[in-house]
């Protein structure tokens, strides 16, 4: 799969879902690794080149080495900077405490001090040459925890393999695959998971949320045993030593150092695996993973570790000539831009803002000018985004000129970074800087610690669990704004704001305003991980149409620089039945376009298909819709009329939860139904097997397999299009519609058009706007169905129930939604565009032959 070939890219596209594709591109790429170490070590066997830098002694050249005038000055600048030790030197005014115990200001020994911060200097040299501008604190907690142990720093295994997928639970079953391989003996393997998974922290875990979790475990580590103020004859203020993290799972080095030698031991460990051994050992599975990283030959980790920038530095990720493999990509471009969209709500606002001027109150005196100068900026910004969101577009022309006429009950509004700035006054802010700075100087949790102790000063003690909720919150809104500001210094034609102001009915406001900033290229931040990479690997099951995809994603690559590969799947072409339905059981002909899905004449042809289907399909069936509330209103009409008791005399009905948390339950249960077990069955006499109503894009069409007697028969109504009321959505189209046409987006994004309606924009774009919308639909419809057939021996029919799967329009700008179907469906293709009897006759022989061929 990846060859010594001139390519530098290689983009795969595998058509075969569930049938092996991933543990053959992984076999494929571990065996390019291994063959590749041999070559390394036979080099190093046969080169004379001696082994500068192991011995105990330095070479003649550094012994030698005389530091010039020239190079002294560099030093000097180095350290004026921010590098180097002399800044831990460095003596501010503004961060003492006098002897006597008194502080600047009435601060008196501990109280407050620990929330001051530290000066920030700004000079305008340290932003070209990387300076950091800040005056930083010591190493991180978890680097503390082992400082007073000796440790040794692992050798960095290079090169290695990054794979990366969208869930746990893909990851987990590749682990699972990777075991059955020769090199699960050979390679060491490290599975990266969230902390919502990892944890073992009973009171961190009772959070329930996973910014709640993230934000706790970090609060943690800052909040060490021994974190008191320790005051000086100096004046000047230092902390004690800080031997342990406040968290109990990382405190003690020998633990951690023994989790890493059992992960050795016991080889490839999947993240369930790992939070077992973990919470057997007593140490942190989060972390302790995380020190695998540098000796691992292959790192299983999810998408967002490794696609978002802050989570590769976080996680000390090394690109560098090394392999990444990205599975399940058929969304990937709109899953690297998702990463990096930023949303906060005018109450959020509110409250950073009280913070912040609360903060300012009780420390102005006591600040250097560089941190109340920033703190002030960041006032005024919270400020001016507020007063936008919570005006009302009649009685504010200040905004009229950049803002768009919105529908009048969603008074949604976009505009671009830059007349989002212009608007709002603020655009001579160094909006860079300002990210820099609430980077660097922590000021996020020291004005949220010292709000969280004003505000717990008011309330009584009653649990530990209120001030946790609250300072998480406050922590969130921080870090939305954060994210906004970062959104802000994108380039201008890289992402839209978005403006849900305070809706107002009957002088009841209804919702809460909120301000989004939405990434609608990703092909720059992609590039950045192709630059680093020997290879990148796109692997899925469900990657056509592919051209899009190169379009966002490559559009800067040559064509000899990608390479692509298809194939059939594996099974026997009489295995599968995928057949166009057009008509019901009447000859009513079927149509769940938006305006036509709800009628009563509709959702009965539909039920009667369903129950004739029940009567012949063996064991499970799993019927798609397009959304929850379209499939709450066919469930509700087939009750009142009748036919869901109908459906269920011959089939247990299940329906999707909307909760992720219950889906487990529903698919035991499920599962149960088809396979149950010897007086455990809850089935009623004279039913066989179950159906499940699910929806696209929900839990179930993503990450589960129905594999064998789970999905004989997957059933996917209508055409899945995502709504084009949906603001985010018509600006990616209108974008994706001018990509290769930057005059025109220019004019155009500039020229304060008035906002058309989604479908009007739709009707007025070129041929790129229509083929992702197109795609949208169909990948949707691709990933639902490729739940079915998961392994060589599996069988199932594939029902697309519409009349426009079967409509070939002569109109070129409009494709036929089964030409995009995958390829191993597209060539078994039956139009069934007679009667509904058609179908029947094609299921029942279907069903017939598999029969005999498992008996056989």
């Amino acid at each position: 799969m990846i060859s010594r070939s001139t390519s530098f890219y290689l983009l795969s596209n595998i058509t075969a879902v569930g049938t092996g594709k991933t543990l053959s591109i992984i076999c494929s790429a571990l065996q390019w690794l291994v063959d590749r170490r041999k070559q390394q070590q036979q080099w190093k066997k046969t080169t004379e080149t001696p082994d500068i830098g192991y011995g105990d002694e330095e070479p003649d050249w550094m012994r030698d080495f005389v530091v010039t005038d020239g190079q002294k000055k560099e030093e000097k600048r180095g350290k004026r900077l921010g590098f180097g030790d002399w800044d831990a030197e460095k003596k501010t005014p503004f961060s003492t405490i006098e002897s006597e115990g008194k502080g600047p200001e009435g601060l008196t020994g501990d109280d407050d001090v620990e929330f001051l911060l530290d000066d920030y200097e700004s000079e305008e040299d340290g932003w070209d040459n990387g300076g950091r501008g800040s005056k930083r604190k010591g190493r991180r907690c978890l680097d503390s925890s082992s400082s007073d142990e000796d440790v040794e720093e692992d050798q960095e295994s290079s090169p290695k393999v990054y794979f990366t997928s969208r869930t746990h639970s893909q990851l987990s079953q590749f682990v699972k695959e990777f075991k059955r391989t020769v090199f699960a003996s050979e390679l060491n393997l490290i599975c990266l998971g969230s902390r919502n998974n990892l944890c073992i922290n009973p009171e961190v875990l009772k959070l329930g949320s996973v910014n709640r979790i993230n934000e706790r475990c970090l609060e943690l580590q800052r909040n060490r045993s021994n974190s008191k103020i320790k005051v000086q004859d100096n004046n000047r203020r230092l902390h004690r030593p800080k031997h342990s993290c406040g968290c109990p799972m990382l405190r003690k080095h020998n633990l951690r150092k023994s989790f890493k030698d059992k992960i050795r031991e016991l080889g490839a460990l999947d993240i369930e695996d790992l939070h077992q051994l973990g919470s057997k050992n007593g140490t942190c599975p989060y972390y302790g993973s995380r020190d695998m990283i540098r000796t691992a030959d292959l790192v299983v980790l999810p998408y967002q570790s490794l696609l978002q920038k802050s989570s590769r530095e976080s996680l000390g990720l090394n690109l560098k000539n090394n392999i990444v493999i990205i599975d399940e990509a058929h969304n990937l471009a709109d899953s690297l831009t998702n990463m990096y969209n930023a949303r906060i709500t005018s109450a959020q606002l509110q409250q950073v803002l009280s913070h912040l001027q609360l903060y300012l109150e009780k420390f102005r005196k006591c600040l250097g000018a560089g941190n109340r100068r920033y703190i002030q900026t960041l006032i005024e910004v919270t400020k001016s985004i507020l007063r936008l969101l919570l005006s009302h577009q009649d009685d504010d022309s200040k905004f009229s000129a950049c803002l768009t006429e919105s529908a009048p009950l969603e008074e949604d509004n976009s505009m671009t970074i830059n007349e989002f700035l212009f608007s709002l006054d603020i655009d001579n802010i160094n909006f860079v800087k300002l990210v820099h700075y609430v980077k660097e100087s922590n000021i996020i949790h020291k004005v949220s610690g010292y709000g969280l102790k004003v505000g717990s000063q008011n309330v009584l003690e009653d649990a530990d669990n209120q001030r946790i909720n609250v300072e998480g919150s406050i922590v969130s809104s921080f870090q939305a704004l954060a994210d906004v500001l970062l959104g802000l210094t994108n380039k201008d034609n890289e992402g839209r704001i978005i403006l849900s102001r305070q809706r107002l009915l009957n002088s009841r406001q209804i919702g809460d305003a909120y301000l989004k900033y939405v990434m609608l290229s990703g092909d720059r931040i992609f590039t950045e991980i192709m630059d680093q990479t020997h290879a990148i690997v796109l692997a899925g099951g469900t990657l056509q149409p592919i051209e899009e995809s190169r379009e966002r994603l490559l559009p800067a690559l040559s064509i000899d620089q990608v390479q692509f590969f298809t194939c059939k799947h594996i099974i026997p072409p009489e295995s599968i039945l995928p057949i166009a339905v057009s008509c019901g059981p009447s000859g009513l002909t079927f149509d769940f376009s938006y305006n036509s899905r709800s009628s009563p004449s509709m959702i009965e042809e539909l039920g009667r298909f369903i129950a004739n289907l029940v009567a012949i399909v063996p064991e499970g069936m799993v019927v798609f819709f397009s959304s929850f509330e379209y499939e709450g209103q066919v469930y509700s009409a087939w009750k009142a009329s009748g036919i869901l008791a109908k459906i269920l005399k011959k089939k247990r009905l299940f329906r999707e939860p909307r909760n992720n948390v219950d889906v487990e339950v529903v698919l035991r249960e499920y599962k149960e139904s088809i396979y149950p077990s010897s007086g455990n069955s809850k089935a009623d006499p004279g039913t066989s097997g179950a159906i499940l109503l699910a929806v696209v894009g929900g839990k179930i069409s993503e990450g589960i397999n129905f594999s064998d007697g789970m999905g004989r028969c997957v059933i996917m109504v209508g055409l899945p299009y995502p709504s084009l009321f949906d603001v985010e959505l018509v600006e990616k189209i209108k974008h994706i519609d001018r990509l290769g046409d930057a005059s025109q987006i220019t004019s155009r994004a500039s020229s304060g058009e008035s906002v058309q309606s989604g479908f009007d924009i739709l009707r007025s774009c070129k041929q790129r706007g229509k083929e992702y919308y197109d795609n949208l639909c169909m990948k949707a419809v691709n990933q639902s169905i490729g739940r079915a057939i998961r392994h060589i021996h599996d069988y199932a029919a594939v029902l697309l129930v519409d009349s426009r799967y079967t409509y070939n329009s002569s109109n070129q700008n409009f494709s036929r939604p089964a030409d995009k179907l995958p390829l191993w469906i597209r060539d078994r293709l039956v139009f069934a565009t007679g009667s509904y009897g058609e179908v029947h006759r094609l299921l029942f022989q279907f069903y017939q032959h598999n029969r005999q061929k498992v008996c056989r």
